[in-house]
């Protein structure tokens, strides 16, 4: 603890000035240095702040007042990006890829898609802070030791989840030959931006009355015939590399649906992979509706696949480091993230016992933006360091809830400062 607030002093007096935002949120609440994690506390960002921009910048694709929203976010000048010539959202954000960033964006499912101003100064710690997490899940080295990786998706996109597997899975497989996804296509952000929008104007059948550019279209048509059939292409997928990789290790991924009723189909239809040992899961992502699921899941995948090792974490695309799940089920949070409680009037909880709270964190990694952050999920913390799996340090139970699904809709909450502070804030982040 002693070490991380030291590096969390260090963070702030290096961003204070540097990260507009943070610079703006300090002076509203009268901060200018920190000598206690609870000084910090007015210095977290909710997690509004990523899509804090007007909604009217998606429609109407102004990238230059996009760009000059994100570049409050970042210590990089992105005034410098060429901005010329973007018609999509996905050429903008491979233009600033270029420039030097890895932007990711979120799902977009409460209407606005977060955009998280990560960048290739980060890519090392970000790395080797996700094959740790990998090594302590499952034993696995990912720098010494290649596995042929199948994953069940998309073969990237500037999704944060799909950017960081791209990034992570293509050199721990032994190269791209090595690495197998369900489809080759990227997941376009344009579609991802305007997917509330669409489906609001279909329902109302006025999508032909939108000025929607028609590739736009095309391609969330093209994402909704995939969606259909998507059972039907996974389940072949997975038979296909039983035979394939028959009697070699490998990696799966998926979530946990997936892999049931990859199960379920198999066993139907009496096909059975035969992987060497040593082959391993990697999952998350919950049952995403899937009904009917075995209790015991886990042991009924493992049984299926013939598997010993079922690899897990808990993370979201605003913090770098992942939590690796222990053979006790709890996910344990890494030293490079200072892990944080609050109640429902966003009040600091005891960091001792066990405590449910809204979980926060300052994450200690990034060099070029700040890391503090609230998130929408209600999560238990065991403070003490007593896992019958033997590792130290704070762990997340297994129960993990989404506050915006708790209560039907967007989770909005009131920061550690005075909401009109922090509403003012905003404010001032969203003037472009």
């Amino acid at each position: 603890e002693g070490i991380q607030l030291e590096s969390l002093k260090m963070r702030f007096e290096q961003f204070k000035d540097s990260v507009a935002a943070l610079a703006k949120l300090a002076k509203r609440e009268g901060i200018s240095s920190i000598d206690s994690v609870e000084d910090a506390l007015p210095l977290l960002f909710d997690h509004r702040i990523y899509k804090s921009y007007p909604l009217s910048l998606i429609e109407n694709r102004d990238f230059p007042k996009l760009n000059a929203w994100l570049n409050r976010l970042t210590t990089h000048d992105l005034t410098q990006v060429d901005l010329s010539g973007l018609t999509m959202f996905d050429e903008w954000l491979d233009r600033l890829d270029e420039f030097g960033m890895l932007v990711g964006t979120s799902s977009g499912t409460t209407g606005k898609l977060s955009f998280v101003p990560r960048s290739k100064i980060e890519f090392s710690s970000w790395q080797r802070s996700y094959y740790e997490a990998q090594r302590a899940t499952t034993g696995v080295d990912a720098y010494t030791d290649k596995v042929e990786t199948f994953f069940p998706g998309y073969r990237g996109g500037h999704h944060m989840l799909l950017k960081m597997l791209h990034l992570f899975n293509i050199p721990t497989a032994g190269g791209p030959d090595h690495y197998h996804t369900l489809y080759q296509t990227h997941i376009p952000v344009d579609v991802m931006s305007m997917a509330g929008r669409l489906q609001a104007a279909e329902e109302r059948g006025e999508l032909d009355k939108l000025d929607i550019d028609p590739s736009v279209l095309e391609s969330r048509d093209a994402m909704i015939a995939q969606a259909k059939r998507r059972d039907t292409d996974i389940e072949g997928w997975f038979f296909k590399l039983f035979e394939e990789f028959r009697g070699q290790r490998v990696k799966l991924g998926g979530t946990f649906a997936d892999l049931i009723r990859t199960a379920n189909s198999g066993i139907e239809k009496g096909l059975k992979p035969e992987f060497a040992p040593g082959s391993f899961v990697m999952t998350g992502g919950g049952m995403k509706g899937f009904k009917d699921a075995p209790d015991d899941w886990e042991g009924y995948v493992k049984d299926y696949f013939n598997i010993d090792t079922i690899g897990m974490f808990y993370g979201m695309s605003e913090v770098m480091g992942m939590s690796p799940r222990c053979s006790a089920g709890h996910f344990h949070i890494m030293p490079h993230t200072i892990p944080l409680l609050l109640d429902k009037d966003m009040n600091l909880l005891p960091r001792e016992g066990a405590q449910t709270g809204r979980y926060a964190f300052f994450d200690l990694m990034p060099q070029t933006y700040w890391g503090g952050f609230i998130s929408g999920d209600e999560v238990t913390i065991h403070w003490e360091e007593d896992c019958a799996c033997g590792w130290k340090g704070p762990r997340v139970g297994p129960n993990i809830r989404r506050f915006s699904e708790m209560e039907g809709g967007d989770d909005k909450i009131t920061c550690a400062g005075t909401a009109h502070a922090y509403n003012e804030f905003l404010d001032y982040i969203s003037e472009v």
